[in-house]
């Protein structure tokens, strides 16, 4: 259960229809096929909430080096001098680094956990993105799937971080009632690519599920301008 407490997203009218943003303490899934801007969105989040509140944060890139991604953001219009003291950006090769001075026989997932609770500790971070979960699936030598999974997402809660967990799915394969991440997280927030025409396609964003919030389900148009990304109703197919 959460505090009460809402984690903006800072997306323009998208928060209104969340009630206000993600519960403090949520896992939240965010997923999407690739070019739909989710590493952007969850950067997003923890850049404004650093600069409007000071909030410390921690984003762990699993996939993407940490300059290709701070690049990628600067490009956008977030500019990391800003908040680097706030928004930590750790990438596998400084994670690996930082586990062959603690792994001795452990496994990765288990340093890699420890790793992350020390840093709450250190750091008492407020929000923790992790990018993917696939790729952290593979680094885990996942197994049993559903199992394994259970115990980490329980583990991820009780960091006592508010938790968004990127995810390389379509939103046809989070909705198949096969796949266990979608019933084990808090949330659910989908992107995607629609076609409108034969010249144009557009960014679309769905709340598929939010744990403790009346939502409002519909796809939303996704857009970024001027530094800031908002929602607008989709008008036209």
């Amino acid at each position: 259960m959460t505090n009460g407490q809402r984690q903006k997203t800072y997306i323009e009218g998208f928060d209104r229809i969340m009630e206000g943003g993600v519960p403090e303490g949520h896992l939240v899934l965010v997923a999407g096929t690739p070019g739909t801007m989710k590493s952007s969105l969850c950067y997003y989040m923890l850049y404004n909430h650093a600069l409007e509140s000071g909030m410390t944060s921690v984003y762990v890139t699993l996939e993407q080096s940490r300059d290709s991604l701070l690049k990628q953001m600067e490009k956008m219009g977030m500019h990391t001098d800003q908040v680097k003291d706030k928004v930590h950006v750790l990438d596998m090769g400084i994670i690996r680094r930082k586990l062959k001075e603690v792994q001795g026989g452990s496994s990765w997932l288990h340093v890699f956990k420890s790793y992350m609770a020390n840093l709450k500790d250190n750091l008492a971070y407020k929000i923790l993105v992790i990018d993917s979960l696939e790729v952290l699936e593979t680094m885990a030598e996942v197994t049993n799937r559903r199992t394994e999974l259970f115990y980490l997402f329980e583990w991820l809660r009780d960091l006592g971080a508010t938790v968004l967990l990127i995810s390389e799915s379509s939103t046809d394969r989070i909705m198949d009632g096969r796949f266990d991440e979608g019933y084990l997280s808090d949330g659910i927030i989908t992107l995607k690519m629609q076609v409108i025409r034969d010249v144009e396609t557009q960014r679309r964003i769905r709340c598929v599920k939010m744990r403790e919030t009346n939502h409002d389900p519909s796809y939303y148009s996704l857009l970024y301008n001027n530094g800031k990304f908002q929602v607008t109703r989709v008008i036209s197919e």
